[in-house]
């Protein structure tokens, strides 16, 4: 087995990360000022389980992940 890297300085290798970053820094980062860093992991650990569960996703007809996954049930 052979481990994939991305090269350095090229996005496109992994899109679906970096469209998740974007997203994280545009809703909640770039919104707020933390009070520590605590506060700030706390918080990204709930947007992250908010995305993954709530966010409607345009990949999936603008509808959350939960209900996506409901639908193909």
């Amino acid at each position: 087995m052979r481990r994939s890297m991305s090269r350095k300085a090229t996005p496109l290798d992994n899109a679906i990360v970096e469209s998740f970053f974007h997203t994280l820094k545009t809703e909640l980062v770039h919104q707020q000022k933390f009070e520590s860093d605590i506060e700030a992991v706390a918080r990204v650990v709930e947007f992250i389980e908010f995305y993954n569960r709530e966010r409607l996703h345009s990949g999936i007809g603008y509808e959350s992940p939960e209900n996506y996954s409901r639908a193909c049930a």
